[in-house]
């Protein structure tokens, strides 16, 4: 369960999004009264001010562990910003990103430990046939996504934050299923096989490291076509049309663990990025496959998720573990039960 600094800390993550008291006056024919000035309540403008996770002189991880939202509108639009807006979902296993546009999340984060996916002592864990995919009331019905966007529309309602990262109670659980924590997937071949191998294999991260932070992000990425173009070309489903359906997803990960018995204090740091499309990908396909630098998802996302210091000193995750995923049918395994499955080594 990720501690209060890093729920604070997530906010952080939300960049800019790709693509791209005044007197009034009343008068009459007869005379001009002059009401009370009118003066609006100030709506901040939120920026990215810090990393989610840097260093501190030390050479330690430093999570920001305080808002710091500012305000700086110009006075043309000191009676509305109108955005773009992004939602920023605290949750009991995550923090989200909703984009309002797109109607899914722009990123999700999450902090898990071998202790947070463990099952809790003395109180019930969560059981996903408790739970149920609802529409989030959070988000403002205009640009909420609806279940009926879903209904017969040949996608998967594909979690962002997996619901098996969130066993420790039934409340963490249910929020998983919240529709602000979706996005469109293809079910068979991704989203019930490939991606959730994937999934696991970030679980399995907390065998081997004290800390496993994972950045999920939905991607629109270009395709060049016959007429040597770029375009970025994408579904929406919903009658009417209202949720995007992403090309590609992101999994970014950084994990932490103590240099030394010596010096526990400093922390060896490794981090990673995985692109996938969003389509068919064989099981046989090595995940090394999809391995892209950071920045080339944080530029195409408009995300900044470590900083400049975090980048320069972490080695490759795929140095620092095993980067290949088990094959497991997810599906099977929920029916008759599995074996936990090793830390990869």
């Amino acid at each position: 369960m990720p501690s209060a600094a890093f729920v604070h800390a997530a906010v952080f993550t939300a960049g800019a999004l790709l693509g791209g008291g005044l007197a009034v006056a009343v008068s009459s024919k007869n005379k001009h009264t002059a009401t009370a000035p009118y003066t609006p309540a100030p709506r901040p403008d939120e920026r990215v001010v810090a990393p989610v996770i840097g260093l501190d002189t030390y050479g330690r991880t430093n999570i920001s562990k305080e808002l710091s939202i500012t305000s700086n509108l110009p006075p043309v639009l000191k009676y509305g910003n109108p955005g773009p807006i992004a939602d920023t979902l605290v949750r009991k296993a995550y923090v989200a990103g909703y984009d309002r546009r797109l109607r899914h999340p722009a990123w999700t984060a999450e902090h898990i430990t071998r202790a947070s996916l463990a099952r809790p002592a003395g109180a019930p864990a969560g059981d996903r046939a408790n739970s149920k995919f609802i529409e989030d009331e959070e988000v403002p019905a205009t640009f909420r996504a609806r279940l009926q966007d879903y209904f017969r529309s040949g996608y998967d309602r594909g979690h962002m934050v997996p619901a098996a990262d969130a066993k420790f109670s039934q409340e963490a659980m249910d929020e998983t299923f919240l529709l602000s924590n979706m996005a469109p997937q293809v079910g068979d071949g991704f989203n019930r096989h490939y991606w959730a191998y994937l999934e696991d294999w970030c679980r399995r991260l907390t065998g081997n490291f004290q800390d496993v932070y994972v950045f999920t992000v939905p991607l629109y990425l270009p395709k060049q076509e016959a007429d040597g173009k770029w375009r970025i070309t994408h579904e929406v489903i919903g009658s009417p049309p209202n949720v995007s359906v992403p090309t590609h997803f992101a999994k970014v990960v950084l994990t932490t663990k103590p240099s030394s018995p010596s010096t526990p204090e400093i922390l060896e740091l490794a981090t990673g990025a995985f692109v996938l499309p969003n389509a068919v990908i064989n099981d046989n396909t090595p995940l090394e496959n999809f391995i892209v630098p950071i920045e080339a998802v944080e530029r195409a996302a408009g995300l900044s998720l470590f900083s400049a210091d975090i980048k320069s000193s972490s080695k490759h995750i795929c140095r620092a573990t095993k980067c290949e995923v088990i094959i497991r049918k997810f599906e099977d395994a929920q029916k008759k039960g599995r074996k936990a499955i090793a830390a990869p080594k």
